[in-house]
C-alpha cells in the first residue's frame, strides 16, 4: 500500500498545474489575439488579454471576407475539407481494418499468417517513405484535387488491425461455437457479436484516428494543387507565409482557434469510451 505525504502530494499537483499552464498558455495567446486588430498584434509586446475585435475577426475568417488567403477561400471551407477527410480516414480505417482482422483470425485460407505479417510489416513504410509512387498512382488515377486523393492513400492502417486481430484472438471459443449451433452466418456473427463487443475499442480508436486525419499536412500538401481543396492546416500554413502582404496574425489566430475545436469536442465528446477502450480489460 502507498503511504500519502502532505509533500508529495503539493509537490505533484504543483507539477500537473505547471504542465497545464505550460500548455494552456500558447492557446490562451491565441485566443486573445484572436479579439485583437492587426494593428493591435503588431506592437511589442502583444496584448494578453481580450480585445474587443471577436466577432469581426472570426466572421471574417469563415466567411473570407478578411485580407490574404481569405479572401480567395474562407475558413469555413478549409473546415468542411478537413471534417470530411477526417471523417472519410476514420471510418474507413476502422471498417478495413476490422475486415481484415475478421478474416485473418476467423478464416482459414492458404498463406494466412504471411497474409498477416505482410500487413504488418507496412508499419515500417510510412506514408513519407512511400509518398513519391503513391502520389504518381493517385495523378494516374486522375484523383488530385479530389476527395478520394486525399483521403484514399491514408485509410489502410496495419496498427488498427493488429490491434484488432489481438482483441478477437481473445474472444472465447465458446461465442464462436453458439454462433455456429444457432445457424449464425460469418457475417451476422461479426454483426452481433464481435462489433458490439468491439465499440470501445472502435471508439478509441475512431478518436485517434479522427485526429490523425484533421491533422494532416504533408499529403494534402502534395494533393491540394487548388486553394479549394487545402485543408485547414495548409489554411493556416498559407495565411503566414505571404511574401509581400503583412501577416494579419489576428486572423491566423483565430483560424487557430477554429482548427483545434473539432477534435477537442471529438476528445470530450468520447472521452468515456476513448479511455474505456484503452484500459478496459473485460473483454
Amino acid at each position: 500500500m502507498v503511504e500519502r505525504h502532505r509533500f508529495i502530494d503539493i509537490l505533484s499537483h504543483g507539477l500537473l498545474i505547471v504542465g497545464v499552464l505550460v500548455i494552456a498558455f500558447p492557446i490562451y495567446l491565441a485566443w486573445v489575439g484572436s479579439t485583437h486588430s492587426a494593428q493591435e498584434m503588431a506592437q511589442a509586446p502583444i496584448p494578453l488579454w481580450f480585445g474587443n475585435e471577436a466577432w469581426n475577426n472570426y466572421r471574417a475568417v469563415l466567411m473570407g471576407e478578411g485580407p490574404g488567403v481569405t479572401s480567395q477561400v474562407p475558413v469555413a471551407r478549409m473546415m468542411w475539407v478537413s471534417l470530411v477527410s477526417a471523417m472519410s480516414i476514420a471510418v474507413g480505417k476502422i471498417v478495413i481494418s476490422l475486415m481484415s482482422a475478421f478474416a485473418i483470425v476467423y478464416f482459414n485460407f492458404p498463406f494466412r499468417k504471411a497474409v498477416f505479417w505482410s500487413i504488418f510489416i507496412t508499419l515500417m513504410l510510412p506514408v513519407e517513405v512511400r509518398i513519391v509512387p503513391t502520389y504518381q498512382v493517385i495523378a494516374d488515377f486522375g484523383m488530385v484535387n479530389s476527395f478520394a486523393g486525399l483521403t484514399i492513400p491514408l485509410i489502410a492502417s496495419a496498427t488498427a488491425t493488429f490491434l484488432f486481430r489481438q482483441f478477437f484472438l481473445t474472444v472465447p471459443d465458446e461465442l464462436t461455437e453458439a454462433a455456429k449451433m444457432d445457424g449464425a452466418t460469418p457475417m451476422r456473427f461479426f454483426w452481433d457479436v464481435l462489433l458490439p463487443l468491439s465499440r470501445t475499442s472502435i471508439a478509441a480508436l475512431f478518436v485517434i484516428q479522427f485526429i490523425y486525419g484533421w491533422n494532416q499536412y504533408l499529403w494534402p500538401l502534395l494533393m491540394s494543387t487548388e486553394e479549394r481543396m487545402y485543408p485547414i492546416v495548409m489554411g493556416i500554413r498559407s495565411m503566414t507565409s505571404g511574401a509581400d502582404a503583412q501577416v494579419q496574425w489576428n486572423l491566423v489566430m483565430a483560424t487557430a482557434i477554429l482548427a483545434m475545436l473539432p477534435p477537442a469536442l471529438v476528445v470530450v465528446l468520447m472521452q468515456k469510451w476513448f479511455v474505456k477502450g484503452l484500459v478496459d480489460t473485460e473483454k
